[in-house]
């Protein structure tokens, strides 16, 4: 995948990562423009390729009570203004075929959830709308099994999409990167490490997912060394009250110290 072809997109030449960031979800239009105004100002000094990152809803809940959206149009419309306002492409998820005409017309890239990955018809959807896909590897998946699903994108003549690890499950309440997964993705297409989903800690007794952020510098530094293409971060300026992943968010205070680092280790890297 050409990174140019998404809109918008800066510093594609300066041999950095390229970076999916922002909040779980649009809980509201002040809410992700400061978060958004951050992060365009730390990958804009630091020449990062950059997409803001929203869920527009949250289909995948534990609990029925759990957050899901302050509703779609509306958080569609925010991501849109993030766009707008600061010029840079915006990434979300879909959950249904629907979703997929729906959000492409406000939003530059489409996100297949882990858990959905393998339903043909919502992948067939997303690459239909010419938009760039990101398929998230299902948690029971392994690297090699990610080659079909990028195929179906490549069927669809849609040569936009990548592929993003997200941990793969560890027993009943834990996840873990499998390092040697990246370049095994990245003989079918774009490898991007999410970090902070990775460092999930699901299925707890209270329907409330838990998290390591405590491991968020050390999984992402391992990720760059290894040389994975792109970086999934999810933040927020109050981890502790987001209305959803909050445990496992960095909080975004730590991001531009974190961003230098990661800058310095890719930058040795490509130095071999």
């Amino acid at each position: 995948m050409n990174l140019q072809h998404i809109p918008q997109i800066k510093h594609t030449d300066s041999g950095n990562f390229f970076l999916l960031a922002g909040p779980c979800a649009i809980e509201g239009e002040e809410m992700a423009l400061r978060i958004a105004e951050k992060l365009v100002g730390i990958t804009d000094k630091l020449q990062i390729p950059y997409v803001f990152k929203g869920s527009f809803k949250k289909a995948n809940r534990s609990r029925i009570d759990s957050f899901s959206g302050i509703g779609d149009e509306k958080a569609l419309k925010i991501l849109r203004k993030v766009s707008e306002t600061f010029h840079v492409p915006t990434v979300t998820d879909i959950h249904t075929n629907e979703d997929a005409d729906m959000a492409a017309q406000y939003v530059d890239v489409l996100q297949i959830p882990a858990f959905l990955v393998r339903q043909t018809d919502l992948v067939v959807a997303a690459a239909n709308t010419g938009k760039t896909v990101n398929l998230k590897k299902g948690q029971f998946m392994s690297p090699e099994s990610m080659k079909h699903a990028v195929q179906k994108v490549l069927d669809c003549h849609n040569e936009n999409v990548m592929v993003t690890d997200r941990g793969t499950m560890f027993g009943y309440q834990d996840m873990i990167v499998d390092y040697r997964g990246i370049p095994t993705m990245q003989q079918y297409a774009t490898t991007v490490l999410d970090v902070t989903h990775s460092l999930q800690q699901p299925n707890q007794t209270a329907g409330v997912t838990g998290g390591r952020p405590d491991m968020i510098e050390t999984v992402a530094k391992a990720g760059i060394a290894v040389g994975v293409d792109g970086i999934f971060i999810e933040t927020h300026f109050d981890p502790a009250n987001a209305k959803s992943d909050g445990a496992n968010m960095l909080n975004l205070d730590y991001f531009e110290g974190l961003m230098t680092k990661l800058v310095a280790i890719r930058k040795t890297v490509n130095s071999f």
